[in-house]
């Protein structure tokens, strides 16, 4: 069964949106672990509209399940702070200033040798590294020459599409998991995974390791409550 991570950064901007710590990311952090999540994303970014610096380090400080922090590794501020928490993962994602939201994976063949360098960095300090990729054969190959453990997804194009045709939706992403899996790299999935298009997902993508939900899950707890959402995903990934 794959893991569920939650992703809070929408909590963090809803408390933003009114100064002070209400929501408290902290707490809510702790909750989504006591209603069985198995890990918290973060994805903190240089102008702090939702996650902040010193959020990564508060959390840190609590969480018993697995740490992710995402981000664009290309600022230097980002990679100082995943140094500073060494959390279980980091996710590099390709992400430019000012982007709303990641909307692409990594060229792993033009970035090869720089991301080969970033891996290092962050497994000598005993960190696992995903790597954030598009569903093609030859970015996945790519990526296992540059050492990381894992690659994450990137699940758009897959939730966009389940509606119209879902066999057709999956098959680039199944055909990347056999890639990656011949490979002996880890797969993690994310981006507009949710209630309706998680479990089809699950269950045709063979060890998948850790799927990485935010925007869909804290939206869904509004009508639903948190607890119940969190749970409500955990049994879409049960095989």
């Amino acid at each position: 069964m794959a893991k569920l991570s939650v992703n809070i950064n929408k909590i963090a901007t809803l408390r933003n949106s009114r100064g002070g710590n209400n929501p408290d990311l902290v707490k809510v952090a702790l909750d989504c672990e006591r209603f069985g999540a198995e890990g918290i994303t973060v994805h903190p970014r240089p102008d702090e509209r939702h996650i902040r610096y010193q959020d990564v380090s508060d959390l840190k400080a609590i969480i018993a399940t697995e740490f992710n922090i995402e981000g664009n590794c290309r600022e230097q501020k980002f990679v100082d702070l995943v140094l500073a928490n060494k959390p279980a993962q980091v996710t590099l994602v390709p992400d430019i200033e000012g982007q709303i939201t990641s909307n692409h994976g990594w060229d792993t063949i033009k970035h090869q040798s720089y991301l080969r360098e970033m891996v290092s960095l962050f497994q000598q300090e005993g960190i696992r590294v995903s790597i954030f990729v598009d569903p093609v054969r030859e970015m996945i190959e790519a990526a296992q020459t540059t050492g990381t453990d894992r690659i994450e997804l990137y699940t758009e194009s897959y939730a966009a599409n389940y509606h119209i045709d879902k066999v057709k939706a999956i098959t680039p992403y199944t055909q990347a998991a056999h890639t990656a899996n011949k490979l002996g790299l880890g797969i993690n999935a994310g981006h507009d995974l949710d209630l309706h298009n998680l479990k089809y997902f699950a269950d045709n993508i063979p060890n998948l390791l850790e799927v990485s939900i935010g925007h869909a899950l804290i939206s869904d707890a509004l009508y639903l409550g948190l607890e119940n959402t969190v749970q409500m995903y955990l049994r879409q990934l049960v095989k």
